[in-house]
């Protein structure tokens, strides 16, 4: 596959980013840890917390690094930046104004699957990327759509079913596309995308059980 940027400019808009939105990243890695503490303590008005966060998370990547950043060099950026908008809009609507998303911690592959990629994303992910040489600025920080799409996906681990797959479809549809980073541009970390996709898949065709499927039928609006 031919990319319309060479490597040099693609870790070019990573140092511009970084640059121009210093000291933001470590307020993004301040609200993902708020996302996953409410969903941890889960009190009420934790889901509209954590579904929040999740939607400014991806408003941000869709428009600060989508838009203003990426789209100087790779004119796709605007579709790129239209399905995490669409994602955050799904994120808002069912989880922030009809509190439809509950998410809560359990003893299951769900659940373990989720911290997994929660701290993949947080820890791994920026320790990895040093490793193999990718130094700040030009380090993919939190923020920017790969890592920021592992945690998203491991926050939709926590969802208590049955939920609306909508808020599941773009996540899934980035981390198929995030993937490719690893492949044709050496971004080893984002190998774990595909992990990520695969779980996400999960999420779409098993969101609830009979006993699940009967506390559906007691909340109306929710598909």
């Amino acid at each position: 596959m031919q990319l319309p940027f060479s490597a040099e400019q693609f870790f070019g808009v990573f140092r511009a980013y970084n640059a121009a939105v210093w000291p933001a990243q470590w307020l993004l890695n301040a609200l993902a840890v708020t996302a996953l503490a409410a969903a941890i303590v889960g009190r009420p008005g934790a889901g509209r917390v954590t579904s929040a966060i999740l939607a400014l998370l991806a408003s941000w990547t869709g428009v600060v690094y989508h838009v203003i950043h990426f789209s100087p060099i790779n004119p796709l950026a605007y579709a790129f930046a239209a399905i995490a908008v669409g994602g955050a809009l799904a994120m808002a609507w069912h989880g922030v104004v009809h509190d439809r998303l509950v998410f809560r911690l359990r003893r299951d592959a769900r659940t373990v699957t989720g911290v997994l990629l929660v701290g993949f994303a947080l820890v791994v992910y920026p320790a990895w990327s040093i490793a193999i040489g990718h130094r700040y600025p030009e380090l993919p920080t939190f923020g920017l759509p790969c890592p920021t799409t592992l945690f998203t996906i491991g926050m939709l681990a926590f969802l208590q079913r049955p939920y609306p797959r909508s808020v599941v479809v773009a996540p899934l549809a980035w981390s198929l596309v995030g993937a490719q980073a690893a492949f044709l541009l050496g971004v080893t970390p984002d190998l774990a995308l595909l992990v990520a996709a695969a779980a996400a898949i999960v999420f779409l065709v098993r969101n609830g059980n009979a006993h699940d499927r009967l506390d559906h039928q007691r909340i109306p609006g929710l598909r």
